[in-house]
């Protein structure tokens, strides 16, 4: 479904990504697990089209989207949730959730994907005219996904959902992604939680510094020594 050749990216003199290349199949949760700073974010701006790439190509589903802008991206069923979330605070759930339409004009069906947010996220459903910065940090993850399903993705592209939540809602939070994948969605999952995006992955990429080290399937690296000791925690 997505495949990423030799891509390079920089910022200014700074280069951000080394040679990466990287394959998606429909219907997989891929992780990409690695250090602050080596280059995870850069990957997923650059195929939602945030960031240009220096060199380098990526392919959706056989079209190369290399150059195209990130709302023709949007249009092919591309989606991201970034880092921190970035709901708009001022404006109601219901609200943001509508902006996750933006580019589409089927009203009932909209209707009907909004209600199907609420149905995996309930808590929405309850607080849909409460405005979207009084939630809770768990609160609006959830929002922030549930706006990116608006726009109905073959692939959402998660940037760091678990981050500052408590335990018990990172497990929430994976299990909904989990979820979403059951029904059709493929997902690249960036995440600093490796033990728990490497538990629900089917196949995962190692990044350092730009560059891809190491990769396999979600089983495998989580069982490799040199992953437990980098990013588990565990090993001598």
């Amino acid at each position: 479904m997505l495949q990423i050749k030799n891509l390079n990216v920089h910022y200014g003199v700074i280069q951000a990504l080394k040679d990466v290349s990287l394959t998606i199949n429909e219907g997989e949760i891929v992780t990409l697990i690695g250090a602050n700073g080596a280059g995870k974010t850069t990957t997923l701006r650059t195929i939602s089209g945030l960031n240009k790439a220096t060199s380098g190509q990526i392919f959706f589903e056989g079209a190369d989207i290399t150059n195209m802008p990130a709302t023709q991206r949007v249009k092919m069923h591309i989606s991201q949730v970034p880092e921190g979330r970035r709901i708009f605070p001022e404006m109601s759930v219901l609200e943001n959730l509508e902006l996750g339409a933006y580019l589409r004009n089927d009203k009932a069906e909209i209707k009907k994907d909004i209600q199907n947010v609420y149905g995996l996220f309930p808590i929405l459903g309850n607080r849909k005219k409460q405005l979207a910065g009084t939630l809770s940090g768990g609160e609006q993850q959830m929002l922030a996904m549930g706006r990116a399903l608006m726009s109905r993705p073959k692939i959402l592209l998660l940037d760091e959902p678990s981050m500052g939540l408590a335990p018990l809602l990172v497990r929430e939070i994976f299990d909904i992604i989990k979820n979403i994948n059951s029904t059709g969605t493929t997902v690249l999952l960036v995440e600093q939680n490796a033990r728990m995006a490497l538990s629900i992955a089917h196949r995962a990429y190692v990044i350092e510094t730009g560059s891809i080290v190491m990769s396999g399937t979600g089983e495998e690296l989580s069982k490799s020594d040199d992953i437990q000791k980098a990013y588990l925690g565990g090993g001598e």
